[in-house]
């Protein structure tokens, strides 16, 4: 039910928060192995409760979806009461976590926990739900930095606005598979309320932004020069990405969301950390 790659996407860059966080405040890109593994089970606990209320929440709808009609619930590989098992059990990791990390951070989790699960609810009444989805995976970054300094500070705004806007603009494109189905069963989204070639050039314009935010989000820490050929990277990926689905094609989508995004995410991490480490 739950993929590795949900967290892959939003993981990195929470622990890229962390390195600029601890780096900003403390001199040092490593906050220490407690810190580590409390943001790590934080993250994935977060990001795990929040695809099990997904799938809870839409469970009616993906029974007649035919693309995802073979998930857990609607399958019978789960019963729901074991999925909201689940659910609650990862709702209260994450607390556990929160209030193990600093009084901010605790505080600040229902927020974050919020924002994760609002997202499964907005397709019903908003085509703007991607920028939803990309706000909860958005303020991973902002969250390890504040997990790991216990305040929030300017220079991580602009990563987190990438992750927004590099988040909603592939799911934007996830979307075009389901806009048919959408438009029939009253569900929103952009492919569904502008068509997929009005939809795509947004998709298209939402990574452009998350490429200058990337750039603006080094200038603000600070981050040496391999950092910003992860962001020259990164750009070429998001490049390639967009040229991989046309609004008559779309054979592509799964190597255009799965793929590449993991190597976007895992791709920008390791140049981080590079560049950390030589400043070290």
């Amino acid at each position: 039910m739950i993929k590795v790659e949900h967290s892959i996407f939003a993981l990195p860059f929470a622990l890229i928060g962390m390195m600029w966080g601890t780096r900003y405040e403390f001199h040092t890109a490593w906050p220490g192995w407690r810190i580590f593994g409390l943001i790590v089970i934080a993250m994935v606990s977060c990001r795990s409760a929040a695809m099990a209320f997904n799938r809870i929440a839409d469970r009616e709808i993906d029974a007649i979806n035919p693309r995802t009609k073979m998930r857990a619930i609607p399958a019978g590989l789960l019963q729901l009461r074991q999925v909201n098992l689940f659910f609650y059990g990862s709702c209260i990791i994450f607390f556990g976590a929160c209030a193990l990390l600093n009084p901010l951070a605790l505080i600040l989790s229902p927020v974050a926990l919020g924002v994760t699960l609002f997202y499964s609810l907005t397709k019903r009444f908003t085509p703007l739900c991607h920028f939803v989805l990309g706000l909860s995976l958005g303020i991973a970054p902002s969250a390890s930095w504040i997990a790991s300094t216990g305040k929030l500070a300017l220079p991580i705004i602009p990563i987190t606005l990438a992750v927004v806007f590099w988040t909603a603009g592939f799911d934007i494109i996830y979307a075009l598979q389901d806009d048919e189905f959408d438009r029939k069963n009253g569900l929103r989204s952009l492919p569904q309320t502008l068509g997929r070639e009005r939809a795509l050039a947004i998709s298209r314009f939402c990574h452009l932004i998350a490429i200058v935010m990337l750039g603006l989000g080094g200038i603000m820490v600070h981050a040496g020069l391999i950092w910003f050929v992860g962001v020259a990277f990164a750009s070429c990926l998001l490049g390639y990405e967009q040229s991989l689905v046309q609004p008559d094609d779309l054979s592509k989508v799964n190597m255009a969301f799965f793929t590449l995004n993991g190597f976007v995410s895992l791709g920008m991490f390791g140049f981080a950390l590079i560049d950390q480490l030589i400043r070290s």
